[in-house]
């Protein structure tokens, strides 16, 4: 069942076999978390050992619950294997692109501009809180530009000096990342999952 921010508390815990497990919740840790699936120098189980090390204080004996739970999470209450089977109804678009390696002072600025919340000073913000006020920041910023660049198709409508600006554009806010958000998860849970193989990893 979904939560609904409106009306339900946003969890800071999984079900796994009947038991509850503490997940961290902070934004923070989500943001850590995302940069190190994206880090090229982690092996897959380096990144599958410290992603189950960061985010739970105990880590569930029943490896492969504790992933699909953490990507249950990480992906604000929706299930990674579902939505990859196309049986969610109502999935949000995939979303333009974005690095919280490469885009830190746009994010923050953003943050700062439309919220007037300090991403600097905030102790405790709920990831799924985070990642909410992310996906409606206003398309005057700067950073909602620079993802609109990121994702815009270029093709024969336009003039030959939009394609150029948008060109441009492109090769100058260019990430080493996956080309859209939905891509990015399925490296993140495959790097998570081992190839299938989560034995003797812990």
């Amino acid at each position: 069942m979904n939560h609904n921010m409106l009306v339900d508390h946003l969890p800071k815990t999984v079900e796994i076999e009947g038991a509850e497990y503490e997940i961290e919740s902070n934004f923070r840790t989500y943001i850590l978390f995302e940069m190190m699936m994206q880090d090229p120098e982690l092996s897959d189980d380096e990144k599958a050992r410290q992603g189950l090390e960061l985010v739970y204080p105990e880590i569930p004996e029943n490896l492969e619950a504790a992933v699909d739970e953490l990507l249950w999470f990480y992906a604000c209450g929706k299930r990674w294997r579902e939505k990859r089977a196309g049986t969610v109804e109502g999935a949000e678009e995939v979303q333009r692109i974005y690095s919280f390696e490469h885009d830190d002072d746009y994010i923050y600025s953003a943050f700062l501009t439309q919220y007037h919340i300090d991403l600097q000073d905030i102790e405790y913000l709920h990831w799924w809180k985070f990642k909410a006020l992310m996906r409606t920041l206003s398309s005057e910023l700067e950073f909602s530009k620079i993802m609109g660049y990121r994702s815009i198709d270029i093709d024969a409508s336009m003039t030959k000096e939009q394609r150029d600006f948008y060109r441009r554009k492109k090769e100058l806010y260019a990430l080493p990342l996956p080309a859209d958000e939905e891509e990015k998860v399925d490296a993140i849970a495959e790097a998570l999952m081992n190839g299938g193989d989560l034995t003797g990893l812990l």
